[in-house]
């Protein structure tokens, strides 16, 4: 004789355990006992108490088997699968109520004996199983993530790939977690499946370190087959080789050849509210900073901030004979004028001595 299992007790949950607490519990145990994480001679008795912790969750996450599993105990299925004889039918709840009157009289022995959940069941013991299981669908949770950009690709705009973690629907189940009568085999009625979600990102106009996107649809999905939750992702701007953050400022470096820098020039440069032409000063020296009011990233006032050109003296990598001998030259030079200085150093020094 096969004794009788308490299903409140397979699972270790309380009598007056919610639906949330049911899930936990079953969750925690299905990863426990699942086959695929044992092997060798435990294997089998995991399968078995797997199928066992299975079977408590199909009755007590159902309210309808629930309310009667509460009711009859171990003869609570023989209960639910009353079957009517040859000739006879089920009421519907409208049949019900106007057999023993729907505004007094018989029907009201039974709400003041059993209350409102006495109709409430009996009219959800009418429904399909796809209509009570509609009734439990719940939109899914947010994700919130962090999207790093280097300051050049955020400036460039366009679009940006990238991957997240995720759970979604069980492909096999559609998210309801069962199969028929079944626990679902491949979430272990979870009704989710973890998997890396790939996103592509249309950088907006408007980006800055900090911004704040809400994309709808692609958080957790729902219970139940519901509908998913959202994503709430945060762009971080990382500093590059040619931009990076000072402050609220955005800082650009240019780089220009020595006799650009001595002659002056004009340059263009990318700043955060587009293209603009930079006025370089003769003389300008290594180091030297130019302010661009206002063309820096947005900032939470409604307003931007600065971009700072600061320029760089370097060569360009190739030259051509005459820049290369004119080079030599200056060099040539500036020794003769430093060894010129140090000869009147010494000869100035000389008596001091």
């Amino acid at each position: 004789m096969v004794q009788f299992q308490d299903y409140y007790d397979v699972l270790g949950v309380a009598r007056d355990a919610d639906a949330e607490a049911v899930k936990k519990a079953y969750r925690k145990l299905a990863l426990k006992w699942h086959p695929d994480r044992h092997q060798g001679d435990g294997k089998d008795a995991a399968e078995a108490k797997f199928k066992q912790v299975s079977e408590a969750y199909e009755v007590l996450s159902d309210p309808t088997k629930r309310a009667k599993y509460d009711r009859f105990g171990e003869q609570w299925e023989q209960g639910q699968e009353f079957d009517p004889g040859p000739g006879q039918r089920t009421m519907t709840p409208e049949e019900f109520e106007a057999a023993f009157g729907g505004s007094g009289g018989f029907s009201d022995f039974f709400q003041e004996m059993f209350g409102g959940q006495f109709r409430d069941q009996f009219r959800a013991e009418g429904r399909s199983e796809s209509q009570r299981h509609a009734r439990y669908q719940y939109r899914g949770p947010d994700v919130r993530a962090e999207l790093r950009l280097s300051i050049s690709e955020a400036l460039a705009g366009g679009k940006r790939g990238f991957e997240i973690p995720a759970r979604v629907s069980c492909p096999s189940c559609g998210g309801t977690g069962s199969m028929g009568q079944h626990v679902c085999p491949t979430c272990a009625g979870v009704g989710q499946v973890r998997t890396i979600k790939k996103v592509n990102l249309t950088i907006p106009a408007a980006v800055r370190d900090g911004l704040k996107l809400r994309l709808r649809g692609l958080g957790e999905p729902g219970e139940g087959g519901g509908e998913n939750g959202d994503l709430h992702l945060v762009l971080r701007l990382t500093d590059d080789d040619t931009y990076r953050l000072v402050g609220s400022d955005l800082e650009a470096r240019v780089t220009l050849p020595p006799w650009d820098a001595e002659a002056g020039a004009k340059v263009d440069v990318r700043t955060a509210r587009g293209t603009a032409t930079v006025t370089v000063p003769s003389g300008s020296r290594s180091g030297a900073r130019l302010r661009l009011r206002h063309q820096g990233f947005a900032d939470r006032k409604s307003g931007h901030g600065d971009c700072i050109v600061r320029i760089e003296l370097d060569l360009p990598r190739t030259l051509s004979a005459r820049q290369r001998a004119l080079l030599l030259e200056l060099a040539a030079e500036a020794h003769t004028d430093a060894a010129g200085s140090t000869d009147s150093a010494d000869a100035q020094e000389a008596p001091r001595a």
